[in-house]
């Protein structure tokens, strides 16, 4: 169940950044509600995860898939560019987050 809840931590990291971009984009206490309740539900999962998961597995997971998530919400809805060494790097991140994983 750990793996599951450090799973939904990581969209609240994903969704968190993503709510930042909107919050500084249109400035409204709306978004600004939603950065906080995000952030705080990644935060509220990623603790659950942690009762089981190690301190520095569970955070590299979490950072890891927060980031390749990002990058990709980027992408796909902020017109951000996606260059080929962009993707490398991703696939870097994705097989450092699998490697915890098999080792945890």
């Amino acid at each position: 169940m750990a793996w599951i809840y450090l799973f939904i931590a990581s969209f609240g990291e994903i969704f968190g950044v993503a709510s930042i971009n909107m919050y500084l984009k249109r400035n409204s206490w709306k978004w600004r509600l939603t950065v906080i309740v995000v952030f705080s539900l990644g935060f509220y999962f990623l603790a659950l995860a942690m009762r089981e998961i190690p301190l520095g597995t569970a955070y590299a997971i979490w950072t890891g898939l927060g980031a390749t998530g990002a990058v990709i919400m980027g992408v796909m809805f902020f017109r951000e560019p996606m260059s080929r060494l962009r993707l490398v790097f991703l696939t870097f991140i994705i097989c450092g987050a699998v490697g915890l994983k098999i080792v945890a």
